[in-house]
């Protein structure tokens, strides 16, 4: 890279900082969201620096006499007592944790483990176990067995931590079990989407508004063109159209041939601008920085993810080797309470005129049309032989329907759904449901006048 090219550089650097320094806080904060270790670990300095304040307190003070005097003998039996059962807990926990992420894997999806890891109630379980070890071994060093008694505050410290414990676990206990209800793991995916869903179009998460919707220009017409191809293979977990645009010149065409929730490979289009920048090294780097890349699909701006997780269930539910109906009525009720929102929620511009008069086109943007094909295409296929699930199927089809009737200006939702409606009952005739069900089905799905 030149030294004109590092000039360049800087000054886009200096126009996106604001958008990017958002964008990786963001991610930041996700991760440390889904980090067994973060809060662990905070816990554990925790107890330590209480643990050496405590101790100092009690060499300075002579505390008074209490019922938690003990001669130093029984303090360091306590403590020890203490800190071998709070780490043999402790592995116990992390057998449960393990054996309900197994469960969770194998009887719904793999990508439902991600509600688990954010289970702050769990990782406050983990820190506290090893913040009450450490305190009790640390506390151990502070008891003299040439003292008449231990120090007070340390060892009431340690009886604190040692009762906090046991109740956190009992409620771990409580919860765990509890949220290996299929219905409150689709009920934690449910919100989750629909917090980005009452975002839109633009929200702090989901983008901000960078221009008024303005017509396709003929790209044809605008000459030669620079692609900026992606660093690295990964899923697009965020990005910021702001920072887009700040990375091109003004007066610049930018496409971009990705969106979020989409798996990019390495050397693949990410962008492509019209006319070619003067300095297509600098706008290339520039660029990079405003979409960040994962190894895995996340919902921090990713509507989408929120209706394969649901899907994922409800088809697994489906399945010969599970065959639950049941819970695949249950997913099809979530997906409607997620697509409802969705489809008369209005979404980004896909062709904004923005400041300095560069067009921002974002094509692969989903639109009403392509979330109602997410959300039922598949459904639609595996729950043809089933009658209860193709009914239900078929009555979340009309409320949808009738939402956008009223709604207004969504047309093209509408045909949509008419057309999974079809495609439902002759799916559902092929697959042996009779004439009478089958009639059943849309009388149930069909919109009453």
């Amino acid at each position: 890279m030149t030294r004109d090219d590092l000039e360049t550089l800087n000054q886009y650097e200096e126009a996106m900082a604001p958008h990017v320094r958002r964008l990786k806080q963001r991610a930041f904060t996700d991760r440390l969201r889904e980090s067994l270790l973060f809060v662990p670990v905070l816990l554990l300095i925790a107890a330590v620096a209480v643990e050496q304040a405590l101790a100092a307190v009690d060499d300075a003070w002579d505390a008074p006499e209490s019922t938690l005097d003990l001669p130093p003998d029984a303090a360091i039996a306590l403590l020890s007592t203490i800190a071998g059962a709070t780490i043999t807990t402790a592995g116990v926990v992390f057998s449960l944790l393990v054996v309900t992420l197994q469960l969770a894997s194998a009887q719904f999806s793999p990508r439902v483990l991600r509600t688990f890891w954010r289970d702050r109630y769990g990782q406050v379980l983990i820190g506290l176990l090893l913040a009450t070890f450490a305190y009790s071994v640390l506390a151990l060093s502070q008891v003299e067995t040439s003292a008449e008694r231990a120090p007070t505050l340390t060892l009431t410290g340690a009886l604190l931590l040692a009762f906090t414990s046991i109740i956190a676990i009992v409620g771990y206990l409580n919860r765990v079990t509890r949220q290996q209800y299929v219905g409150r793991i689709m009920e934690r995916i449910s919100e989750e989407a629909l917090g980005l869903v009452k975002q839109l179009p633009y929200g702090p998460k989901v983008g901000v508004k960078v221009g008024e919707t303005t017509d396709a220009p003929d790209l044809t017409a605008l000459g030669p063109a620079l692609v900026v191809r992606a660093p690295e293979s990964g899923w697009v977990q965020q990005m910021s159209r702001r920072a887009v645009v700040a990375a091109v010149p003004a007066g610049s065409v930018v496409r971009l041939e990705t969106r979020v929730g989409a798996f990019l490979t390495a050397g693949t289009p990410l962008a492509t601008i019209w006319p070619r920048p003067g300095r297509p090294t600098a706008v290339a780097s520039a660029l990079d920085d405003a979409v960040v890349l994962g190894a895995t699909r996340t919902m921090q701006q990713d509507v989408d993810f929120g209706l394969r997780q649901l899907n994922d269930i409800t088809l697994r539910a489906l399945s010969a080797a599970v065959n639950d109906p049941t819970t695949a009525i249950e997913g099809i009720l979530r997906l409607g309470t997620v697509m409802r929102p969705l489809l008369l929620a209005d979404l980004p511009s896909q062709t904004p005129l923005c400041a300095g008069g560069t067009i921002l086109l974002t094509p692969w943007d989903l639109d009403h049309m392509e979330y109602v094909r997410h959300a039922f295409d598949q459904l639609r296929q595996y729950a043809a032989g089933h009658y209860q699930v193709v009914l239900a199927l078929g009555r979340t089809i009309r409320m949808l329907r009738a939402a956008c009737a009223q709604h207004g200006d969504r047309d093209d939702a509408i045909a949509e759904l008419d057309r999974q409606l079809d495609l439902l009952l002759d799916a559902a005739a092929r697959a042996g449901l009779s004439p009478t069900e089958v009639a059943q089905v849309e009388a149930a799905a069909r919109p009453r006048v």
